[in-house]
């Protein structure tokens, strides 16, 4: 069982390839499934209290709850596809899958590329990467998602997803709705009362030289007013904006896709 959960992305023998490479051919990527959040029991495998890899002691989290981390990620591909993952399921490089050093699995987390702004839903079913300064390792097919493919490394922003708040169960089910059609905005917050969302929307119509506006959704039987300020074509503008009204304690601003 030890030597099971341990057979992942990395602490690997030798391998017949020399290295690890993308898939070859031609692959319609609109194939590619989403991720599909849901609450899952921790697998049998890949979930000690620590384990040692390189000479270094790691402590897997009791719960993925509230797990939030930037770094640079990487991924990885057909040297490892069709191997048994830490979880002991089979890696398939074209399932929106990753690695991680310290979260439960399976878990499922939101992974935005910081770079361009893509995101991805993923979910995590695999230990590592264990190469310096790595914070998650994506299937190929998360990585061809999220733009980095080529690259081979981004810059990223990782969420977990906590089945135990609506908002951000929701908010990542939609990530991999994002397309070259997609509008970016940025909502500053969601509001029950439309008297307090009317009033912010009019400070910041005042204050920004954007469009604001005002939609509404219903979310457990109740009706919320979102505040949203766009569409905004560049990923650096809307980056600014939401740096600029946390600052300014304004809700709790965010980029979103429509």
């Amino acid at each position: 069982m030890a030597i099971l959960w341990l057979t992942g992305c990395a602490g690997l023998p030798p391998y017949s390839e020399p290295k690890d490479a993308a898939p070859v051919g031609n692959f319609d990527w609109g194939n590619v499934k989403p991720a599909e959040p849901k609450p899952e029991p921790r697998s049998r495998y890949g979930n000690p209290t620590s384990y040692e890899q390189d000479g270094r002691t790691y402590y897997v989290l009791a719960s993925a709850d509230n797990y939030r981390a930037n770094g640079v990620a990487s991924w990885y591909g057909t040297k490892f596809h069709g191997r048994r993952t830490s979880s002991g399921e089979p890696y398939d490089m074209f399932k929106m899958t990753a690695a991680h050093k310290t979260l439960p699995l399976p878990s499922y987390v939101t992974v935005t590329n910081l770079d361009n702004g893509k995101k991805v839903v993923v979910r995590v079913n695999d230990r590592g990467p264990f190469s310096k300064n790595r914070i998650i390792d994506l299937s190929y097919a998360a990585a061809h998602k999220l733009g980095m493919a080529q690259k081979g490394t981004a810059n990223v922003k990782i969420e977990a997803i906590n089945f135990n708040h609506t908002t951000n169960y929701q908010a990542a089910v939609q990530a991999d709705n994002q397309s070259a059609g997609a509008k970016r905005y940025v909502q500053v917050g969601a509001y029950s009362n439309h008297q307090t969302a009317q009033k912010l929307a009019k400070v910041l119509d005042r204050e920004i030289n954007l469009p604001v506006k005002i939609t509404h959704i219903y979310r457990q039987g109740k009706k919320l007013y979102r505040v949203r300020i766009g569409p905004i074509e560049s990923v650096e503008v809307a980056q600014q904006l939401v740096d600029t009204l946390s600052i300014k304690e304004l809700g709790q601003p965010s980029i979103v896709y429509q």
